[in-house]
């Protein structure tokens, strides 16, 4: 088991995936060091993450955990920092709403939205396809989806980013009070004026033992789908695109065969998805993984990055191929905990990537748009803009 500091590793931020390959030939566990935690337990294969991510003994409610500190605002008060029985409560209420049915209902207006953020962007010749197409997109779908078209969605984003992939700065300023006060009178709102919205039907949901979400379950609800609504379909598309740009060979084939945009996107989920590593758990008793013993109360993350490039699970891990048989990535998470938003980030990774290319021949890499600027953190992967050019 190798211990890895990431403060020593400038590089790691823009580049994980060699470090990765090093700690997998050692051993499927080991341990981390970062900024703000002295010591985290990194699951890095792909079959012992797989099984990590379905393990009951590692649990996501970080309150029993002794010793361990976190805001106990409304905002936590959310399915993916909860475990069964309460998480499985939850998640019983809002699947009941967000339906296959009303997923596939959203196409035609995010191919409307996709449309018409194009025909602002194509004109320019250039953009920075964060700002124009990756990030407004899902955030103005997933707006719609929960009934609030009007939110200040630039001011939205700087406190998503605060609470996702802050900098030290937005640390300090506290984004998840404001986003909970935020989000507090938003419910206020909906309460007051209902629409036929997946808010206001998280609202007068019930199930059949009469159950339904409180005050601060609806606020750490919304918070989730909003955040996750976004922030993941964001990198998904930027990430995406620019696998695409540095592959010039995969880029031309999928320009010849648009069919294939189904598997592209898969391989891009695979390859370098937006989400590096899962999100805590916490091991309730030991656990032994390999040869390695977690202990008790121990901080652990499975590096979904590192698990989807396992030479063990996919050939050629480091070749980035459209044409690949999937074979069970890991990018949206595995067991309870498996992303519920992931038919709509699919949808509309399709959907956006696919238009993009038919509408900007010659798409390619602004080299007057100076480095990318790396999303800080192990959760997030991806950048905070995409120079690109036509």
């Amino acid at each position: 088991m190798a211990e890895l500091d990431l403060r020593d590793l400038p590089d790691f931020t823009a580049d994980p995936y060699p470090y990765y390959a090093k700690l997998r030939a050692e051993g499927p566990v080991h341990t981390v060091r970062t900024e703000h935690l002295e010591r985290l337990w990194l699951i890095v294969g792909h079959e012992e993450g797989r099984t990590a991510l379905a393990d009951q003994r590692l649990g996501k409610d970080w309150r029993p955990r002794g010793g361990w500190k976190a805001s106990e605002a409304p905002l936590n008060a959310n399915m993916l920092e909860l475990d069964a029985p309460h998480h499985t409560r939850l998640r019983r209420l809002v699947v009941r709403e967000f339906t296959a049915r009303r997923i596939e209902a959203l196409r035609p207006r995010v191919t409307e939205i996709t449309d018409r953020l194009l025909d602002a962007m194509v004109p320019q010749g250039s953009a920075d396809l964060v700002d124009a197409l990756a990030f407004p997109l899902p955030m103005t779908v997933i707006c719609e989806l929960l009934g609030v078209p009007d939110i200040d969605r630039d001011a939205f984003r700087v406190l998503s980013n605060g609470i996702v992939t802050p900098t030290p700065e937005q640390r300090d300023a506290d984004p998840a009070g404001a986003m909970s006060a935020y989000l507090v009178d938003l419910i206020a709102d909906k309460r007051r004026s209902p629409g036929d919205d997946l808010l206001s039907a998280l609202i007068r949901t019930t199930d059949e033992d009469g159950d339904s979400l409180s005050s601060a379950e609806l606020v750490g609800m919304a918070f989730l789908l909003l955040v996750a609504g976004h922030e993941t379909t964001v990198n998904l598309i930027a990430n995406g695109v620019r696998a695409l740009l540095d592959h010039p060979d995969q880029l031309a084939l999928l320009r010849a065969e648009p069919g294939l945009i189904d598997g592209a996107v898969e391989e891009m989920l695979r390859y370098d998805g937006p989400v590096e590593t899962a999100t805590f758990r916490f091991a309730r008793e030991p656990v032994t993984i390999g040869s390695t013993v977690i202990p008790r109360d121990a901080v652990v993350i499975v590096a979904l990055a590192s698990a989807d490039r396992d030479p063990d699970r996919f050939p050629a891990p480091d070749t980035f191929d459209i044409r690949r048989e999937p074979q069970g990535h890991l990018a949206f998470g595995h067991g309870a905990h498996y992303c519920l938003g992931a038919p709509l980030a699919r949808m509309e990774a399709r959907i956006a990537i696919g238009a993009l290319l038919e509408r900007c021949p010659g798409l390619a890499r602004d080299p007057s748009g100076g480095e990318l600027d790396w999303l800080p953190g192990l959760l997030m992967r991806g950048t905070r803009g995409l120079p690109v050019r036509w």
